[in-house]
């Protein structure tokens, strides 16, 4: 009975994940569109890695309208002039202004940024730390429209440090999403994105609020795909790992950072955080501790990793020895959700010398 208690539902989870992974979209190559387009590229503080990613825009192809924004968000390290020495006159380079009262610093720049757009069809909102391939905004906004979707959230590649936990970001989705019922869905808390790389249509981005529907939300990104939902649009997650790679943090130091300052808002309620966590732990990471009772502990094992090599696959990411290690993917997880909740109980949530607010 206990066997069952384990492999029951991670058969299902694991069956889940491969089905998912069959009918995940991904964006065609070598597209063309007559869309205006245009990018937003928000920077902090990125003047040793926004390079690539400038370069990388001003090559793409396949967009005869395009145009790139770039906004400085008060930085200290001379992101601006590298951004005029890459791109010179070929973007448009805004001053950002510090957030207003209830305002977090990247919803108030990418809110600017969309001001700014012009008379764009279509939004594509970049991190600095993605690298797009040459038909990449063209793919994804061809997506856009063929799903008929608002709202395209297309996963980059991720590389970069934490070879462990970054990756449990696509199998999260994959694993525990119906990614076809979430594009019907019309319920705001059915909905998942990335905010590296987002491509949405703009009138549709105005009916939803824009970012400033989501002006304090720490988790931005998914705070946007609901109110896109609400407003009655539809959200779609698509692989983008053949058109885009992101190197989201440079050491374990800065991912726990990074993860320190959102995770705890990922789970709606404390309690929410430690059903989810205890869930995780029980299936993915006990099953390991409990080999000497019996092989069904070893299925059990081997399915929390095929469910791991699937996404892997699916996604672009490192199959083995990464999927093997799983189960301590797992712990370092709850590991950083656990610091999260600690931070925010001291009040020490920051991310770029701003604090983040967390009421």
């Amino acid at each position: 009975m206990i066997a069952w208690l384990f492999l029951a539902p991670l058969l299902l989870l694991t069956g889940h994940t491969a089905v998912n992974a069959l009918l995940l979209r991904r964006p065609r190559r070598n597209a063309s569109i007559v869309d205006r387009v245009a990018v937003l590229l928000p920077l902090r503080d990125e003047a040793t890695r926004v390079t690539p990613c400038l370069e990388s825009l001003l090559a793409q192809r396949g967009v005869p309208e395009l145009t790139i924004h770039v906004l400085d968000d008060g930085s200290t390290d001379g992101t601006a002039d590298v951004v005029r020495a890459v791109a010179g006159d070929r973007v448009r380079l805004h001053a950002g202004t510090p957030p207003p009262p209830g305002w977090l610093g990247k919803p108030n720049a990418c809110a600017r940024l969309a001001d700014a757009a012009g008379d764009a069809d279509v939004l594509v909102f970049v991190d600095a730390d993605v690298v797009l391939e040459p038909d990449a905004v063209a793919g994804a906004v061809a997506l856009l429209r063929d799903a008929r979707v608002t709202l395209l959230s297309p996963y980059p590649r991720i590389t970069g440090a934490g070879r462990l936990v970054q990756p449990l970001l696509q199998w999260s989705w994959l694993t525990f999403l119906p990614l076809r019922g979430m594009e019907r869905s019309p319920r705001p808390s059915l909905a998942a994105a990335g905010g590296q790389w987002l491509v949405v249509d703009r009138a549709g981005y105005r009916r939803a609020g824009g970012h400033a529907a989501v002006r304090d939300d720490v988790l931005e990104d998914i705070g946007l795909a609901r109110a896109v939902k609400r407003a009655g649009g539809r959200i779609a997650l698509a692989d983008g790992s053949r058109l885009a790679t992101c190197r989201m943090y440079e050491s374990w130091s800065d991912l726990a950072d990074g993860y320190g300052k959102s995770l705890w808002a990922s789970f709606g309620s404390p309690a929410g955080a430690v059903a989810v966590v205890a869930l995780l732990l029980l299936l993915y990471a006990l099953p390991p501790l409990l080999l000497p009772l019996g092989l069904w502990a070893l299925a059990a094992y081997l399915l929390g990793v095929t469910g791991r090599v699937i996404s892997a696959i699916a996604t672009g990411g490192r199959v083995f020895p990464d999927a093997l290690a799983h189960p301590l993917s797992v712990v370092l997880f709850a590991w950083l959700v656990a610091r999260s909740f600690r931070l925010r109980r001291l009040g020490r949530l920051t991310w770029r010398g701003r604090r983040i607010m967390s009421g």
